[in-house]
């Protein structure tokens, strides 16, 4: 099914942007994993709307009510599910959006696959509130993968063509806007002020580290870590690009450029460099797993656009209501670390099983 993801666990994503509420159930959680609520909903915050300048004025506590999986903050082995509220809900703001699609969003796609009998409020299920479950699910597997050393970071590596500065180090966790450099990061906020002001909007990209991993999660073909994780990071509405370590700067390198170096530190097989973003032929090397997804302008702006109205059938002008992100990609740093920790999760508890066989 197109909402579920996973073959050693198995997460499905339920609800819509407007509908009572949102909510994901997570299968395959090993009993007697607890559960830190305080730090998943620290987590899941960072996604929320309405709480800085440069997101949509909705606002949404984002909390989970858990109401099957969890007895006393630990897992009893069976599914868990969560559900989130929509507390804040104005759907009368998408009324002309019933027969005129918005431009870059999937209003036209949605009404041809469902004639036009989907929820177009908010986006429906094609919207990007549905990245909240999904934060919790993320949330959940990264718990036990940071009990098992194996810790995920996301950054704004860039947005609007400002690029942030240095390498990507577990230190960007724990800040409000998550860069390297303090720096480059006024620089971008200063351009996301400008989309909005303009009625407009920009993109950008998430960078991603996987740090602890040890080598040999993965598998060949169709079930290696870069299709695992493409598969879910693709699920994040507005991803339009995903690269792996060098990623397409790799197809400018000599081979001799891009060969990561063997050798011998402390007793462990590692790399010179991370070219490979800790990957070969689908399975971890033991450096880290490293990923960059690219994700575009938010396509509901405030400027009058070009549309057709689809009862009609004539072209008309379409100015968008409603509240949105001038820029989703702050908000995106971790759903992309969300996504990356079920991937991660599930592949992890793949080679557990092989290594106990």
């Amino acid at each position: 099914m197109s909402s579920s993801y996973g073959e050693n666990i198995r997460v499905t994503i339920f609800g819509q942007s407007h509908s009572p509420a949102i909510g994901m159930t997570l299968e395959g959680i090993p009993a007697g994993e607890a559960v830190d609520f305080e730090a998943l909903s620290a987590f899941a915050a960072r996604r929320a709307p309405g709480g800085q300048a440069y997101s949509t004025a909705r606002k949404e506590a984002d909390t989970p009510e858990f109401v099957s999986g969890l007895k006393d903050g630990i897992t009893c082995g069976t599914p868990i599910t969560a559900i989130i509220r929509n507390t804040d809900t104005r759907s009368g703001d998408y009324e002309n959006l019933r027969t005129v699609p918005r431009p870059g969003h999937a209003d036209y796609t949605a009404s041809v696959k469902y004639n036009g009998y989907q929820d177009f409020a908010g986006g429906g299920h094609f919207s990007g509130r549905l990245t909240a479950p999904m934060v919790i699910a993320g949330g959940i597997c990264r718990q036990i993968l940071e009990r098992n050393g194996i810790r995920i970071a996301a950054r704004i590596a860039a947005i609007g063509g400002v690029k942030d500065e240095g390498e990507l180090t577990e230190a960007v966790l724990g800040k409000s806007f998550p860069v390297m450099s303090d720096a480059q990061g006024e620089k971008m906020l200063a351009k996301i002020a400008e989309a909005k002001e303009e009625g407009d909007s920009v993109g950008g990209i998430v960078e991603c580290a996987v740090f602890g991993l040890p080598a040999g999660i993965g598998d060949p073909m169709f079930d290696g870590m870069e299709n695992r994780i493409a598969q879910i990071v693709f699920g994040i509405p507005a991803v339009k690009g995903l690269e792996f370590g060098a990623g397409f700067a790799a197809a400018e390198m000599l081979g001799s450029e891009n060969n990561d170096a063997f050798t011998v530190e402390n007793g462990r097989v590692v790399t010179k460099t991370n070219h490979c973003g800790g990957i070969l032929g689908g399975i971890t090397n033991g450096m880290p797993l490293t990923f960059r997804a690219a994700f575009k302008p938010t396509p509901s702006i405030a400027k009058e656009q070009d549309s057709v109205n689809l009862a009609a059938m004539e072209p008309v002008k379409l100015t968008v209501k409603g509240r949105h992100d001038p820029c989703i990609v702050p908000r995106a740093v971790p759903v992309v670390e969300a996504a990356a920790a079920i991937a991660v999760y599930d592949a992890w508890l793949a080679r557990r099983k092989e290594i106990q066989f």
